[in-house]
């Protein structure tokens, strides 16, 4: 298990749990978590299986793109944003 925590400045705070791949080559499972909010309540789970199959080498941008992708149209992430993931993401691992 990997975990990374970011503090969004004047923000909220993320978690990044991951579960790797036996090699650490792949992101095998993702737990985002934190005191942000996110609207609808289940795009965390879509946020989730975003990060899910990651390369472990995937850049901060390649996160937060994929972050971003996933969220269903009209998401509101509300005192973090896809970059604050990504950062939470990459300090796991």
């Amino acid at each position: 298990m990997a975990h990374g925590e970011y503090k969004v400045p004047s923000g909220k705070l993320v978690v990044a749990d991951l579960e790797l791949s036996a090699d650490a080559a792949v992101i095998a499972r993702a737990s985002i978590s934190g005191d942000f909010f996110l609207e609808p309540d289940d795009a965390l789970e879509d946020l989730n299986a975003a990060l899910s199959g990651l390369s472990a080498d995937a850049s901060r941008e390649d996160i937060a793109s994929a972050v971003r992708a996933s969220l269903p149209e009209g998401a509101l992430m509300i005192g973090f944003d896809e970059a604050a993931v990504a950062t939470a993401v990459r300090r796991a691992l």
